[in-house]
């Protein structure tokens, strides 16, 4: 695989005397960093750790966005970190429940700048032992600055982004991003090259091919020109002979399947090719649904409708759902069916509070026959709870900011209004008996 460059914001690119068909993979992911507890320590300890820190600083409009990011990474809040070719992206947990998509974009080099860089590296045995010591040098960066490769990151440079509401440039878990980049950076400057479009193996293989080709032409003669007189009987064996048998080797068993799903590829973002944030969502749901096939043998999510897929899919994934504030791509699967962003988030909070029968709790109300129903209020009265008022399959408070609906499942589906507002939305989990249904909401 090559390094890649990126003209005007992004093609492939190719550094001479690396194969056309060697590519740059998926990227690298690092687990989760540990805690960083020292308000003092600094995030980075070489020189061009802190200079990836001088660039984010530097393009901040906001410090104090800066200072909340610096208190996240610090404690942690920076999940598992992806990174490929002109960009970084993680999960970020803020003060909500669900963590937001951080995103961290980077120009990759173009195809002459690898090839700059590379003779630059190669020209000096010690830049490749420093290389590959874990360590870079400033004599590296100082060739790459007279050979015009931009290598660091200057001010502006990087573009953060976030699924969460806030606009600031950067946010606080971007910013959170960041500076946990910077840890990574320390420990292997490997990872701003492949920012920048090369993967670590592939420069290496370049650099012993560049180093082995300067070696010979300064150490050996010139080949003698060969002889083409006649054709070389090369030794083998003909592919229809060793074809030729009617014994074929039972195949193996099949691998034992993955305990948890496998997580989506970092995919790139193109001119004109689909929103890569929508297409990891979807590729997330894909595998989810084909590990479940291989473990059960049967399709759990099996809908029967557009509508109750797009809800399905709208309650499984950790960054698409909000009460007021929407992200693009939920309101695009909101209207792709027909919905608004807020319908569609208040039927996902019932799918997840009972999947199909949560949802049709939502939407259809009924008249349950006698029994548990007509119970329910006295099982209420008996334990001091609000006296609750009965229409068709609910009960709801004097105050009108607490409800339960019955499903016909024989649970009981909390919701919560702003008083008067008749606004409700599921929350809380559904519960086969009555009192504990309310009570896992009343004390919220």
């Amino acid at each position: 695989m090559s390094p890649r460059g990126a003209a005007r914001g992004g093609g492939l690119g190719r550094v001479s005397g690396m194969s056309e068909t060697s590519r740059m993979g998926s990227g690298r992911v690092f687990p989760a960093l540990p805690a960083h507890p020292d308000p003092d320590a600094p995030f980075a300890a070489s020189w061009w750790g802190n200079a990836w820190i001088d660039a984010l600083e530097e393009s901040a409009l906001d410090q104090a966005r800066l200072a909340r990011g610096r208190t996240y990474a610090r404690e942690g809040a920076v999940d598992t970190i992806t990174v490929a070719p002109g960009r970084i992206v993680a999960y970020v947990h803020g003060s909500r429940p669900r963590p937001y998509r951080a995103e961290i974009r980077l120009r990759t080099m173009l195809p002459d700048h690898w090839d700059r860089f590379l003779d630059a590296v190669a020209t000096d045995p010690a830049h490749i032992a420093a290389l590959l010591d874990k360590d870079m040098p400033h004599a590296l960066a100082e060739a790459a600055i007279r050979a015009d490769v931009p290598l660091l990151p200057g001010a502006r440079e990087l573009a953060p982004s976030c699924t969460c509401p806030d606009r600031g440039h950067p946010c606080k878990h971007a910013a959170a991003l960041a500076y946990q980049t910077a840890r990574l950076l320390d420990a292997d400057p490997f990872v701003l090259l492949l920012l920048r479009g090369g993967e670590e193996q592939d420069l290496l293989d370049e650099l012993s091919r560049r180093n082995a080709h300067k070696a010979a032409a300064e150490q050996q003669p010139p080949p003698p020109a060969p002889d083409t007189s006649r054709e070389p009987v090369l030794p083998g064996t003909p592919a229809r002979n060793a074809l030729a048998t009617e014994y074929r080797p039972a195949l193996p068993p099949p691998l034992p399947p993955p305990a948890h799903p496998g997580e989506p590829p970092v995919l790139p973002s193109l001119p004109g090719a689909p929103d890569p944030t929508s297409l990891e969502f979807l590729v997330t749901d894909a595998a989810a649904r084909a590990h479940a096939f291989l473990t059960t043998g049967t399709d759990p999510f099996t809908a029967t409708s557009p509508w109750h897929d797009a809800v399905r899919l709208a309650a499984s994934h950790p960054g698409l759902t909000g009460r007021r504030t929407f992200s693009r791509q939920f309101a695009e699967l909101a209207r792709s069916v027909g919905s608004t962003p807020a319908d569609l988030s208040r039927a996902a909070a019932a799918w997840r509070q009972g999947g199909e029968e949560g949802l049709a709790t939502l939407e259809t109300p009924w008249d349950p026959p006698a029994g548990p129903f007509d119970r329910a209020r006295g099982a209420l009265a008996a334990a001091d709870l609000p006296r609750m008022t009965i229409h068709r399959n609910t009960l709801t408070n004097p105050t009108a900011s607490l409800q339960l609906r019955y499903g016909r499942d024989g649970r009981w589906y909390p919701y919560r209004s702003e008083p008067g507002a008749a606004d409700w939305w599921p929350e809380g989990e559904a519960d086969a008996d009555v009192v504990g249904a309310l009570t896992a909401v009343f004390g919220g």
